[in-house]
């Protein structure tokens, strides 16, 4: 059994897809997001779109560093995690522009005071303000903040997003089709709308990430911040406090971040990105996939049957990885099941339509490259290559 499985949590969520199964999927299969007819316009050239995700544990690391160093400020990067996971999740069917969101947070008051509430909805709000600038347009609704300690031991953070958006714009994903290439877009450096280094961690794997990076001491100073019943062989294993530097080497600059901020660096949004791809090459964009949870294994949800996905040319993993991987022992395998490892946005495209697509995003200062393509196979199959490591996931 993995470390992750031995933590409770599942990267493949194979019970809540059991539980679903046999829901409706919605007007087009294979789309990243469930999408509806128009239930709120009544327009059949028109569709919703409802979503809801949020920042999972990650909350806890931000609870510890608070905790640590007193630094509310983290709190801001928790609330940009809840809003992009659900935003980047949209992006993948086409919508980049006039949307609705609304906050859950769920605190236990006795742990989680009043300026930590301030910093989450304060970070919300600058977080939208920046998009604004890069003509994403979001309209923050409200939510709901409710005292349950009874039911959380520190703080959860969650949010919905909805949209209604013209079917012709939408990407379906039903366009992947054997011979196209993937082109890659890096989750971690600084883009011109971020104002410090990323990491890339995202707000996915971060019950293994704590554990596996963070030492003991956090379980003896913060029973709060793990499930009581999880078997101390397998939480907090790690050497490194939150506040131990990490070098990173990043443009051929040399410069510390401490551990606990590399785990806590905010979901990077693709929004900026994703909204000129698709204004300016709408009808190259077959499909897109956020490797969220299931890592660089994401995709195969969502292609044909009887493909191939060959990934041989993915952007260097950045130290944040390579720092859990150490940490934790994790085989290429579980780590490229559980992680973005550096690449968190995929579109499938011609391969004539790539360098464009690269283009932009280097004006966005984000790394991208082609990382693979789809081939033609028997049965659904996605290889791998790490270094000198070759995985094979068969579906």
């Amino acid at each position: 059994m993995s470390l992750y499985a031995k933590r409770g949590v599942s990267a493949q969520k194979e019970e809540v897809h059991a539980a679903t199964k046999n829901l409706d999927k919605g007007l087009y299969p294979r789309a990243f997001c469930k999408i509806y007819p128009d239930v709120l316009g009544g327009d059949e050239a028109w569709v919703n779109v409802m979503h809801a995700d949020g920042a999972g544990t990650k909350s806890i690391l931000a609870y510890l560093y608070w905790r640590e160093t007193g630094d509310v400020s983290v709190w801001k990067g928790i609330a940009q995690d809840a809003i992009v996971m659900n935003t980047d999740d949209l992006l993948c069917v086409g919508i980049t522009d006039k949307l609705l969101y609304s906050s859950s947070i769920d605190r236990n008051k006795s742990k989680i005071p009043a300026e930590v509430l301030q910093a989450l909805i304060d970070g919300s709000q600058e977080f939208f303000d920046t998009m604004r600038q890069h003509h994403v347009d979001i309209t923050f609704m409200g939510g709901e903040t409710a005292d349950v300690g009874d039911v959380v031991r520190t703080v959860a953070v969650n949010g919905t997003m909805t949209a209604r958006w013209p079917k012709a714009k939408l990407v379906t994903n039903e366009g992947i089709a054997p011979g196209q290439v993937i082109v890659g877009f890096s989750s971690y450096g600084q883009s011109v709308y971020e104002n410090e280094y990323n990491s890339g961690i995202g707000s996915n794997g971060l019950t293994s990430a704590r554990h596996d990076v963070l030492q003991k001491k956090y379980k003896q100073d913060y029973p709060e911040s793990l499930d009581e019943g999880m078997d101390d062989a397998v939480a907090y294993i790690g050497k490194h406090s939150v506040t131990d530097p990490v070098a990173i080497q990043y443009r051929n600059e040399n410069f510390d971040v401490p551990a606990g901020k590399l785990l806590l660096s905010p979901t990077r949004t693709f929004a900026p990105l994703a909204k000129r791809i698709l204004s300016e090459q709408f009808d190259a964009v077959k499909g897109m996939i956020h490797c969220s949870g299931g890592g660089q294994t994401k995709c195969m949800k969502y292609m044909p049957d009887d493909v191939q996905v060959i990934k041989d040319n993915l952007i260097a993993a950045p130290e944040i990885f390579r720092l859990i991987q150490q940490s934790s022992g994790a085989d290429a395998r579980e780590m490229y099941q559980v992680f973005n490892m550096g690449c968190r946005l995929e579109i499938y495209t011609e391969e004539s339509a790539a360098a464009q697509m690269i283009a932009t995003a280097n004006s966005l200062c984000i790394e991208a490259q082609i990382i693979g393509r789809v081939e033609a196979a028997s049965g659904q199959e996605l290889l791998i290559q790490a270094g000198e490591t070759q995985i094979v996931y068969n579906f």
